[in-house]
């Protein structure tokens, strides 16, 4: 939409510029207004990025920032050329809360899921050093993302704690990443398997995703080249299925199933 509108505008700029007959004014003219409007544009995502005060605990969600969010991701998207296929999202729970897992093979994983899950206000748990990164760490606070260090048990466990507790409160889902980063290989790695916790104790059903092929976007998107993403909704995994489990027991099974869909030369060694 942001990016549709700003082309849209671009060309009314262009043409209204040629009303005097000076036809050859057109493509700088369009040239320049484009520009200038994804500047503006830029800027309006850094003004409201940098009203946000991370070290004020964040208790709801904010329509406004989400909407903010889905507007600039949907625009990186059509800029950077992605063409995600879809399969199973028609799986996704309606009603209720859920828990999302997905391998994790590079930083334009996030925007993916929420571009696709609009509707589920997913907030996603990340590595500490992610509330660092220019506009995404106070545009991730403002939607209940929570931040973790993966090297302090007792901060992880509270982090764990809060997001049981948004779930309970109907707050947003959340969404996680159980091998704990990307990697270089883009192969599926052993599981966090305390992630899984979050499902049990909320008594919510865990929603399995994959992606694959995410890594080429930026390349591929200063190329003028396209992209193709894979994302499949593997499988819901029902609340009733997960009591009386191991963590570990549980993380095998979505680990599996993640496997299988990928292939097994995605298997870490």
């Amino acid at each position: 939409m942001l990016l549709t509108s700003i082309t849209v505008l671009s060309v009314i700029f262009a043409v209204l510029s040629a009303l005097g007959g000076n036809l050859w004014m057109i493509p700088l003219c369009f040239a320049g207004s484009f520009l200038g409007l994804c500047l503006l544009a830029f800027l309006f995502l850094v003004a409201v990025s940098y009203s946000v005060d991370q070290n004020k605990p964040r208790e709801e969600d904010s329509p406004f920032y989400r909407g903010v969010i889905a507007v600039y991701v949907e625009a990186l998207i059509q800029l950077l050329q992605v063409r995600v296929h879809t399969s199973g999202l028609e799986k996704a729970p309606r009603e209720g809360r859920f828990l999302l897992v997905c391998n994790h093979q590079f930083l334009a994983d996030p925007g993916v899921l929420l571009h696709y899950f609009r509707d589920s206000q997913l907030a996603f748990i990340s590595k500490q050093e992610n509330r660092d990164m220019f506009c995404v760490g106070p545009l991730m606070h403002m939607i209940l993302c929570q931040t973790l260090d993966r090297d302090n048990d007792r901060q992880a466990l509270k982090v764990i704690l809060k997001c049981i507790q948004i779930l309970k409160e109907d707050k947003a889902s959340i969404a996680v990443f159980p091998e704990g980063g990307t990697n270089h290989d883009d192969k599926l790695h052993p599981f966090r398997p305390g992630v899984f916790k979050i499902a049990q104790k909320a008594g919510v059903p865990i929603v399995v995703c994959t992606l694959n092929n995410t890594r080429p976007i930026v390349k591929n998107g200063l190329k003028l080249k396209p992209t193709d993403v894979e994302l499949h909704l593997l499988d819901v995994i029902p609340a009733e299925d997960l009591k009386g489990r191991t963590t570990v027991d549980i993380a095998e099974q979505v680990y599996n199933m993640m496997l299988a869909d990928l292939g097994q030369e995605y298997r870490a060694d």
